[in-house]
């Protein structure tokens, strides 16, 4: 099958694979509909924490199931399906507290294989996909590439900022991520959502999706003008949806005493201030998003049309050109890339 493979950092091309295989009896075998490129294959790409030798790429998708193990019981041949980055067997005491992301008989979908390809094999099926109600029109295919992660992820960030009604809510992070957890935060209540975004085409989708307030400066700057929105208190919550230091300290200054940072940003390096941190009084949550938790209300929303976080998919491309959708999101061309095979 047609795979797409990190040679080395910057240099995406289009390999051959084996056919994934059943290699456990809860696995299943899906055929790819979508996939996409997500911003933490950036990391790699730009030699960043890693150095990738002709790596298997991809951990967002959108399938049909083609064959399951005799185990499987919850998914079936001809399903389409929709799973997180992660597998889960959705049956331990983490999984049940809704912390599928850290199962401990689970793992990343990406050590089993990359599902930028034509096919995949998903461990432990019943725990991590979640069956449609039924074939998705085109708008609804990428809402549902965009809840394998990306809008998942959004919510955790949202929900572990305390988004609720009457909350005011800040979102550190402009791309898939960040504009998902504004989508989020609206979803879930908050009466004010100020979006960090530099970039007019990011801080109109921002607004779609429901931001009140746009902050285009960052840092001291960026935080002082919330300040000024929020009678010098700070946002009741933010979401840090980039992984920097520098993302995380202004997510953390932009939050009132007592309020809630969620981070989901994947971190490489950077430290945190503990005398900050113990004076900030604030709530910190966050890490690899438990989007298996999330997933059946994201599903039901997008099928009732009440959401369509889809639109952060803003370059569709074949599974062949896939270095192209690299190149557009590492020159921020592109805010998140949709791979057809």
């Amino acid at each position: 099958m047609r795979a797409v493979i990190m040679n080395r950092p910057g240099v995406v091309s289009i390999g051959e694979r084996p056919m994934p295989v059943l290699e456990d009896p809860r696995d299943a075998i899906i055929k790819i509909i979508a996939t996409c490129v997500c911003g933490s294959d950036l990391w790699p790409y730009r030699g960043i924490g890693s150095d990738p030798v002709d790596a298997d790429m991809g951990h967002e998708y959108v399938g049909e199931v083609v064959e399951v193990g005799d185990a499987v019981r919850t998914v079936a041949p001809g399903d389409i399906v929709v799973g997180s980055f992660c597998y889960s067997c959705g049956e331990c005491e983490i999984c049940q507290a809704g912390y599928q992301s850290r199962c401990p008989n689970g793992g990343f979908t990406s050590a089993v294989g990359g599902t930028q390809a034509e096919y995949a094999r998903i461990p432990l099926a019943d725990g991590t996909l979640v069956a449609t109600p039924g074939r998705p029109t085109e708008e609804q295919l990428a809402s549902l590439l965009a809840a394998s992660d990306v809008l998942g992820t959004g919510w955790f960030a949202a929900d572990a900022a305390g988004a609720k009604p009457g909350a005011t809510i800040a979102v550190v992070g402009d791309g898939a991520v960040g504009l998902c957890a504004v989508l989020a935060a609206k979803q879930l209540g908050a009466e004010r959502i100020i979006a960090f975004s530099s970039h007019p085409d990011r801080a109109a989708l921002a607004r779609e999706f429901g931001a009140t307030d746009i902050i285009t400066t960052r840092g001291d700057e960026g935080v002082a003008e919330l300040k000024a929105l929020t009678e010098g208190l700070g946002a009741h919550g933010t979401a840090e949806c980039v992984g920097t230091e520098s993302a995380m300290q202004q997510a953390m200054a932009a939050t009132r005493p007592g309020g809630y940072v969620g981070f989901v940003g994947v971190p490489h390096g950077g430290s945190l201030d503990m005398g900050k941190l113990f004076f900030s009084e604030l709530h910190l949550h966050g890490g690899p998003a438990p989007v298996r938790r999330y997933l059946p209300t994201l599903i039901d929303l997008i099928y009732a049309n009440a959401i369509n976080p889809g639109k952060v998919f803003d370059l569709t491309v074949s599974l062949d050109d896939a270095a192209e959708a690299y190149r557009a999101m590492d020159e921020r061309t592109a805010i998140k890339a949709m791979l057809l095979p």
